[in-house]
């Protein structure tokens, strides 16, 4: 009688083995990187009802992941100014390729995939040109390096791909930085920043700040379901800044999110994730620094509501409103469904990404 590994190998032949999903994986909702007690690092598959599906080693401290759109296949990026990315195999639970940034480069902790899955795209620092680039990676064929294209100015941060389509979108945050300085911001008195969107390697459309707010540095961005780009800033003008959030749609002008002064201040000038909540008319912005989740009005873009929680960061949709991760290892499910969850062996780094 022929052994099951020689029949599972037979299916395989045939193509009757359907191919992996992310329910192999445990059908979790969102990824997240975490540090451990020991001082390593992993990346946690969370399910809907707030348990870890999985939970994987990374060689090192990790900032955000990107989802391959048809497999249960993750690359978790190193947290700025890192230059590995790891692809994880989630079902199986073990890296199957690991990217390397070119010389002379780092990665900014995020990417992005193709609608189709063949391709994924790294934002990166070119740090002796002082440009942002994007580098294009070949998920289909072991994750070489395919090419790359300018990414429309300098400190390219967040990447996400337009609904239904393959135009990307950056948030240049507009911040010169060298490894030779450490996380030393360069250029603060002559930055600009910008949303850059991306058509076939070619910048179609920058959104860019008005000048008195060019020491707001857009680093994280979300996406509606129609495509309005939600952004969040890091100021780095010595106070709170004037606005911390603001909004975009394709062929229009900036709008800014306006806030009382004193919810303001409580953001302490930094915001480190942002998201759509599930109903789409509303966006919240967190605030590690300042312990505070904020949530603003998407039609007139003012502010709603602010809520504590500490070491806040991570955000994401989730059925009803919002989760939100802490570095303390507690998640919120916020909205009529509230609920917290605490993994106190887990400290959530910067992002949850929704599956």
């Amino acid at each position: 009688m022929a052994s099951r590994r020689g029949f599972i190998a037979g299916l395989l032949a045939t193509g009757l083995v359907p191919a992996a999903t992310w329910a192999d994986a445990g059908a979790p909702a969102w990824l997240s990187a975490a540090g451990l007690p020991g001082g390593g690092f992993a990346l946690c598959g969370i399910g809907a009802d707030l348990d870890l599906r999985f939970q994987i080693a990374l060689p090192g401290r990790g900032h955000a992941a990107a989802a391959h759109p048809s497999r249960p296949e993750a690359v978790a990026f190193a947290r700025r100014p890192g230059t590995f990315a790891v692809v994880i195999d989630c079902a199986a639970g073990r890296e199957t390729a690991r990217l390397t940034a070119p010389e002379g480069r780092h990665f900014y902790g995020h990417g992005a995939f193709s609608l189709d899955g063949q391709w994924l795209y790294t934002t990166e620092n070119d740090y002796e040109a002082a440009r942002g680039i994007i580098g294009v990676w070949d998920a289909a064929h072991g994750y070489a390096r395919a090419g790359e294209f300018l990414s429309g100015g300098t400190g390219p941060h967040e990447i996400r791909r337009m609904p239904a389509s393959d135009v990307l979108v950056v948030a240049n945050g507009g911040i010169e930085t060298h490894p030779a300085s450490g996380r030393t911001k360069l250029n603060i008195p002559v930055m600009q920043p910008n949303l850059a969107y991306i058509e076939d390697g070619h910048v179609t459309e920058s959104a860019a700040l008005p000048p008195d707010m060019h020491k707001g540095s857009i680093r994280h961005i979300a996406l509606s379901r129609r495509g309005e780009v939600a952004f969040g800033l890091q100021w780095q003008g010595g106070d709170a800044g004037p606005a911390l959030a603001g909004l975009h749609r394709r062929g229009g002008a900036l709008r800014l999110c306006t806030a009382p002064e004193a919810d303001l201040h409580a953001m302490q000038g930094y915001v480190g994730s942002v998201a759509f909540a599930a109903n789409q008319r509303e966006v919240a912005v967190t605030s590690p620094r300042g312990g505070i989740v904020q949530l603003y009005d998407t039609g007139t873009a003012q502010h709603l509501s602010s809520r504590a929680i500490a070491d806040a960061c991570g955000v994401a949709p989730c059925r009803g409103g919002l989760l939100v991760a802490s570095g303390t290892g507690d998640l919120w499910r916020l909205g009529p469904e509230a609920r917290r969850a605490g993994h106190p062996a887990l400290m959530w780094d910067n992002h949850l990404v929704a599956l």
